[in-house]
């Protein structure tokens, strides 16, 4: 061997398909006659290193523990806890740390997405194949293939890596879960004049993970590991960094607010007491006590409470979610882009029409399934289909086993037709046995089969029946059979006719297969000849319309997609004219362009352009992840569904991706944030819904948060420029945040939806959590809490004349604020005199252990040593409750004012 290094995988510009078969052997110094020496392939093994998908560098199991400590509220929890510790408050300081402990064990889950990706492809590999070397076809492990290996595939094989085809025979094969594409597709050795042909059309290439359906052939390994086309796709999982979902940036966004309002009040703090001479000591504990109050220790805990409730819903729906904010953030989504193969369709080749001379039928039922009719629409009255199921029958391989087809996907669209109307395949088959087969080639585009038979005057004849190509048979035939048998000349009229079919099927989308026949004299036909010249002077029969169908619910769930005001969009390997027809029967609206066209484009134009698309087609993954990131540019938050292993990159890439259960490789499965278990397009749009539920929940608890933070920080400053003392001590801080307002919070996560959910606008990506109208309820609320707290302390002080006293019944109004909180806004527009405020049994039971809470706290001696309380009369706990139900009233007053000003949906 000359070259020190072949062309091969270390050029991935090689364009190998533009070469004839000769050039690409001489290019990798190979005799495709005798293959590769065994030391030659010895040297580039070791040069090429093995045909495996590698994973990606992994970090030690603490280094991807501590990483999940990053994030701001992990930090915060952090400081809290540190702050416990300075003070000695050690219970504290060990429910914080088992809290962030919880929260990075969660995430650690998550982060070794990418690498079971590269580990669910590697899986995928065949294990052997069959490879000519020196001169002797061996068998050799698929990991040990090297560029310039000749590799023998049949009929039944995966492709073990890429590669330039050298001879085929009658050779098929089903690239659907790289390309998109439905169709099997037809090799040949030719090489192309194009120089720049989408992976789907190189016709005389075949790549790894793809299976041969049809035929045999040779291959030369053109790339091996990650340089095959599936590699490419295995480097971007791998490179591809995760998306920050819209739920966690707002909680960093919020989280960031809290932080800067309570360091703003603890500098008050220590300012203004400084000036008035306080002890730092007394100072520094006014300021721990402000810090746990403020640091929002439970909304971790709760917002986790609330997405698990919002998971258990949707695995209940058939959606599974792998991480905890996707159930959110489906609930955003304002853009779908969707895989047509086996996603808006079912990946099953259905015949749609059956057209016969002078007849024309519509077929029902989709898929691999017997269910349906053949339903008479024009022409001949109805009688037996026999005579034309029959070749569909006995010219085919196919078979269908328990739903799914063995063989050509199209011809067992055609065994599925005869099976409708009651045809046993395997009795006809054995009945009617072949003497002779013509196997299908891409070259003449028709597979031919011969049989000993009698025709209708019982005189025995060899008969020829023949499938393919629509326009290739029409060539052959010059005679027409009509339904009740009468033969007869195909005229130009006749022809015409015909043409017209053929035309309207194809706008339709629907791929045609004609049948036809020919009645041989056993004395005139030898099957040793060239089979090719006795398919000729044709009698036609029929002609078949078929397609991927698309699933029945699928434009029920698109339609509601609209109405939600979500984009959807199908992004497909498959040809546009058939992906066009299946945009505009589901409803999808907007152009379809080519892959090509959309590649070519600069990122200003493809999002000039992106409002009018509907359909892109014949993409490439690279084409995919485009369009998922156009969109994302523009602020949409991006939805991807797919099942196969070209949608595995623009799974990753979206906000969430959506894979198919069923029918979805274990790459697109890994790759995606959620996995229908049913393949049911119409489960995403339950799934939206629920995900909007989630959403308002946790806005609802966050409103809830918020105004309790607001409240501890005007109470604090209040309380500290009066008396110049802490309005509670850490312990009672503790069991408002987590005796009384978290309860609350988490029963919002049962809370019912609204009415209209399902009719906003989706939320902008950048929408604040609290508009302005919210900011100013939230405001007021909360001052109007610290108000009556620090009011009640002052009162009960000057009333009573012990501090005791007078700490104790300001706590126990400041923990009923949840109560008033969750009444006024947890439907912020609605009074609280609504029915639609009694909707929540459970909220009503979380008051009630609010109530229960402080009784305890106040009247057990043991809690009240814990929690620094007295014990209160029954005077005093009225004065409370009182208090309470004034601040339910005036916070249900102020909606009204508040009303005028514009709130965002």
């Amino acid at each position: 061997m000359g070259k020190e290094n072949p062309q091969s995988v270390e050029n991935d510009d090689v364009r190998w398909y533009a070469w004839s078969a000769a050039d690409s052997a001489a290019q990798l110094e190979v005799d495709p006659r005798e293959g590769l020496d065994g030391a030659e392939a010895e040297r580039r093994l070791k040069l090429y290193g093995p045909n495996q998908l590698t994973a990606g560098k992994r970090d030690s199991a603490l280094l991807a523990f501590l990483k999940q400590f990053r994030p701001l509220m992990q930090l915060v929890l952090l400081g809290a806890a540190v702050v416990a510790a300075i003070i000695g408050n050690w219970s504290t300081f060990a429910l914080l740390i088992v809290v962030t402990v919880f929260n990075a064990l969660l995430g650690l889950t998550q982060e070794a997405k990418a690498q079971r990706s590269i580990e669910a492809l590697q899986e995928m590999m065949v294990a052997e194949a069959r490879v000519r070397r020196d001169g002797e076809v061996i068998p050799v492990p698929a990991a040990e293939l090297v560029p310039g290996d000749i590799v023998l595939i049949r009929e039944g094989d995966m492709v073990p890596a890429d590669g330039r085809l050298l001879t085929v025979a009658s050779m098929q094969v089903e690239e659907s879960s790289l390309t998109g594409e439905s169709d099997t597709v037809s090799k040949s050795v030719e090489g192309l004049s194009e120089t720049d042909v989408p992976v789907g059309d190189r016709v005389n290439m075949v790549f790894m993970q793809s299976s041969v359906t049809r035929g045999r052939g040779e291959m030369m390994v053109t790339a091996t590991g990650m340089s095959t086309e599936v590699g490419h796709i295995a480097d971007s999982l791998r490179e591809k960094r995760k998306q920050i979902t819209p739920l966690t940036r707002r909680i960093t966004q919020l989280t960031r607010v809290i932080l800067y309002l309570a360091a703003a009040t603890l500098i008050t703090i220590l300012v203004v007491g400084s000036i008035r001479g306080k002890p730092f000591n007394a100072l520094f504990g006014m300021g721990v006590a402000l810090i746990i109050g403020a640091i929002p220790a439970g909304l971790p805990a709760v917002v986790t409470t609330i997405l698990s409730i919002g998971t258990v819903a949707l695995a209940k729906m058939n959606a599974i979610v792998k991480s905890l904010p996707s159930a959110e953030t489906l609930g955003s989504t304002s853009a779908i882009c969707s895989d047509k193969t086996g996603t808006l369709t079912m990946n099953q080749m259905t015949v749609r029409e059956l057209v016969l001379p002078g007849a024309r039928y519509k077929v029902t039922g989709q898929g691999y399934s017997t269910e349906g009719a053949v339903q008479r629409i024009a022409g001949d009255e109805p009688g037996s289909l026999d005579p034309v199921l029959l070749p569909m029958v006995l010219c085919s391989d196919a078979t269908i086993k328990e739903g799914r087809c063995v063989g050509d996907p199209n011809e067992g669209a055609l065994v599925v037709l005869a099976e409708k109307e009651r045809v046993d395949v395997e009795a006809t088959r054995a009945h009617f046995p072949r003497v002779a087969t013509l196997p299908f080639d891409s070259e003449y585009k028709l597979m031919a089969t011969f049989h000993d038979m009698e025709d209708e005057s019982g005189r025995s004849v060899i008969r020829c029946f023949v499938k393919g190509a629509a326009d290739r048979l029409l060539d052959l035939s010059s005679r027409v059979r009509r339904f009740n048998g009468e033969v007869l000349e195909l005229d130009e009229e006749w022809r015409k006719g015909i043409e017209g079919v053929m035309e309207s099927l194809a706008r339709q989308g629907l791929r045609e297969l004609m049948v036809a026949r020919r009645d041989l004299d056993p004395g005139d036909f030898d099957p040793g000849t060239d089979l090719l010249d006795y398919v000729r002077e044709l009698t036609l029969l029929a002609l078949t319309g078929i397609s991927d169908p698309p699933r029945a619910e699928a434009g029920v769930a698109i339609s509601e997609c609209h109405e939600a005001g979500i984009r959807v969009r199908m992004i497909t390997g498959d040809h546009a004219i058939t992906a066009k027809a299946v945009a505009d029967e589901l409803g999808i609206e907007g152009d379809a362009v080519a892959g090509s066209w959309f590649e070519k484009l600069g990122d200003e134009e493809a999002e000039r352009f992106v409002d009018d698309i509907g359909v892109v087609a014949r993409v490439a993954p690279r084409d995919k992840v485009k369009m998922v990131e156009i969109l994302q540019s523009r602020g949409e938050v991006v939805a991807m569904t797919g099942d196969g292993v070209n949608d595995a990159p623009a799974l990753r890439a979206a906000d969430i991706g959506v894979a198919m259960g069923v029918s979805g490789t274990d790459v697109s499965k890994e790759a995606a944030a959620m996995i229908l278990t049913d393949d049911n397009f119409s489960t995403i749009v339950r799934a939206v819904k629920e995900g909007r539920v989630i959403y308002d929940n946790l806005m609802k608890f966050i409103r809830l948060q918020m105004s309790n933070l607001v409240a501890f920080i005007l109470g604090f400053l209040g309380a500290g420029a009066i008396a110049s003392v802490a309005l509670f001590t850490p312990f009672q801080i503790l069991w408002i945040k987590f005796g009384s307002l978290v309860p609350v919070g988490a029963v919002l996560g049962y809370d019912t939806p609204a009415p209209d959910v399902m009719k906003r606008e989706p939320r902008p990506s950048d929408q604040p959590v609290i508009d302005l109208r919210g900011g100013i309820q939230i405001f007021l609320m909360g001052l109007m809490l610290a108000a009556a707290s620090v009011a009640m302390r002052q009162w009960a002080l000057h009333h009573y004349g012990s501090g005791a006293v007078a700490q104790t019944m300001a706590f126990a109004v400041f923990a009923h604020g949840p109560v008033l909180f969750a009444l006024n806004m947890r439907f912020p527009d609605v009074t609280i005199f609504s029915r639609k405020t009694l909707t929540n049994a459970k909220l009503w039971y979380s008051f009630l252990w609010c109530v229960a809470g402080v009784v305890l706290i106040t009247q057990l001696k043991l809690l009240r040593n814990v929690f620094d309380t007295v014990q209160m009369s029954v005077e005093q706990w009225g004065i409370c409750l009182a208090m309470v139900a004034v601040l339910i009233l005036l916070g249900d007053l102020i909606k009204l004012p508040l009303r005028l000003v514009p709130r965002k949906n």
